[in-house]
């Protein structure tokens, strides 16, 4: 019997979004939004650390006023309660994406193994 793993992998999607970590990420992400302070800085912050890593990926080095910038940030996002219970729900859906991506390749872990 042939297996189409992209039907596999498009009702994984569908059940991820079943998932407390995932409903939990909605739920906290919505809330975050109605405070817009905390929304537009977590946006601003989103926007430099894509910045930052798209420089990096192009081997490009970042700037002391980038790297100043992006701590900045940081230390004003650490400082909202919204976004640091946005990103604590964050951590929970990425250790399980982190748990099913090593499920996922197992069989390849298993090959490279002997």
């Amino acid at each position: 019997m042939a297996v189409n793993i992209y039907d596999t992998a498009n009702t994984l999607e569908q059940q991820l979004r079943e998932t407390k970590e995932f409903k939990e990420l909605q739920t906290t992400y919505e809330a975050m939004k109605k405070n817009q302070a905390a929304f537009d800085l977590f946006k601003d912050f989103q926007e430099i650390q894509m910045q930052l890593s798209q420089k990096q990926m192009n081997g490009e080095e970042l700037s002391d006023d980038e790297v100043q910038k992006a701590h900045d940030l940081a230390d004003q996002v650490g400082n909202v309660d919204e976004i640091k219970a946005l990103m604590g729900k964050e951590r929970n859906l990425n250790q399980l994406m982190n748990d099913l991506n090593q499920i996922i390749t197992k069989p390849v872990q298993e090959l490279y193994r002997d």
